[in-house]
């Protein structure tokens, strides 16, 4: 039987899509409907999965390749070869355990390490299985596949660790003041629904878990005084036809903190390496903006807002604000950022803690503006405030150095500033 070829399948209008991933390798044994690469057009991320099962014989494709209809992506290996290498593969293992039990005869004692490094050679898994299992801290190893050959699969993994969760060790049962946890399901004490999260939720919780396990976060708290940035900009017109222009505050909080990120670069930096002190600073103003949507929070980029005036600004907003819920923004959008600004302004509350967005390290949080009290001149003048969370990383950035940059913004924030910022 001769070699067969895998190609790309029909995948609607697009053309040249680029390949973000390649899941195989040559020489791994794949069974049909496991992924091959992944493609991402301008909407979406897809996988490509594979018609036959076999052997990869060679492989056509390398990450950035542009594919299409047809393409061809690899290669398999006709019947004849694949169960020629699987009778390798079982005569291997039939040596080994010879091996094993000679072994064992010379010495006893050995028998545990010599069965687990056995078994270390002969995990089959693909590289996005493998992958998968790192980012949860399993040992592919350790696990027992479910497919052909004992060849370990995603599902093989959740199992794996579902079952080391849900058998908590006699000491996981306990926390340090005894409270005995894990020992009921829910469902024991009343109605219950199982939900699933969405995707952009599954994307980001690894990512935050991440931030908040290698930054140290700390977290400075303040108000900025923005009562002449706020009747500023309620007195906007258009000049065309002189009716109210509406422009959200945030316009001018991006142009304030761009502003004060000039003056305070280690605020848009990125750590390179801690150990060696290196760390990136960039010359560009990249914001990010957290974004609400129905499927989760989306975090896309305002490129070069330090050029850019309010009136764009507020354009841009709106516009990247609606590509992400509606699912038209591209990843790339995501990526490349100086600082993050998230707000709860729109919704209600005051101050929090926000994680901040890895690579960058810091992240601006707002809260909703209302009114206070506050005494100038030897007399009490309701002011217009602004809640803000500034959290840091404080590997890099000190707490005198956070107290200056929040001083900063609040004074780009402030009296005077909102008319530099609308020129």
């Amino acid at each position: 039987m001769e070699d067969k070829n895998l190609i790309v399948p029909n995948i609607g209008e697009f053309k040249d899509v680029e390949v973000i991933e390649v899941l195989v390798n040559e020489g791994d044994f794949i069974n049909k409907n496991d992924p091959l690469i992944t493609i991402e057009s301008d909407k979406s991320s897809v996988e490509i999965p594979s018609l036959l099962s076999g052997k990869i014989q060679k492989l056509n494709v390398k990450i950035g390749d542009k594919v299409s209809e047809g393409s061809l992506i690899a290669i398999i290996a006709s019947e004849e070869e694949k169960q020629k290498t699987i009778k390798n593969i079982s005569e291997i293992k039939n040596e080994n355990k010879k091996e094993i039990k000679a072994t064992i005869n010379i010495n006893k004692s050995e028998e545990v390490n010599i069965s687990t490094n056995n078994q270390n050679s002969a995990t089959l898994a693909s590289p996005k299985a493998r992958k998968f299992a790192r980012e949860l801290g399993v040992d592919v190893s350790e696990i027992k596949g479910s497919e052909r050959l004992g060849r370990v699969v995603e599902s093989d993994i959740k199992k794996f660790v579902a079952d080391r969760v849900s058998k908590p060790t006699k000491f996981e049962k306990y926390e340090k003041r005894g409270v005995i946890i894990d020992e009921y399901k829910h469902s024991e004490f009343g109605a219950v629904e199982t939900k699933y999260l969405s995707r952009i939720k599954k994307i980001a919780a690894p990512h935050l878990t991440n931030s908040w396990n290698k930054i140290p976060h700390v977290t400075n708290h303040d108000e900025a005084d923005i009562t002449e940035m706020e009747e500023f900009r309620e007195s906007l017109t258009d000049i065309y036809t002189g009716k109210k222009k509406k422009i959200t505050p945030l316009a001018f909080i991006i142009k304030a903190l761009v502003s004060t990120l000039k003056k305070f670069p280690n605020f848009n930096a990125s750590i390179d390496n801690i150990e060696e002190g290196k760390i990136t600073l960039k010359k560009y103003f990249h914001i990010g903006i957290a974004v609400d949507t129905s499927n989760g929070l989306m975090v896309p980029k305002i490129r070069n807002a330090d050029i850019k005036n309010i009136a764009q600004l507020g354009d841009e907003l709106k516009k990247v604000s609606n590509d992400c819920r509606e699912l038209k923004i591209n990843k790339k959008e995501f990526f490349g950022g100086s600082m993050t600004i998230t707000s709860l302004g729109g919704i209600g509350g005051s101050f929090f803690t926000p994680i901040i967005n890895l690579p960058e390290v810091a992240i601006l949080g707002i809260g909703r503006s209302y009114k206070k009290q506050i005494y100038i001149n030897n007399k009490f003048m309701t002011r217009t405030v602004l809640p803000l969370s500034l959290s840091y990383d404080h590997r890099i950035i000190d707490g005198a150095e956070a107290a200056r940059f929040n001083n900063e913004l609040k004074d780009n924030l402030g009296k005077n500033f909102a008319y530099k910022l609308a020129i």
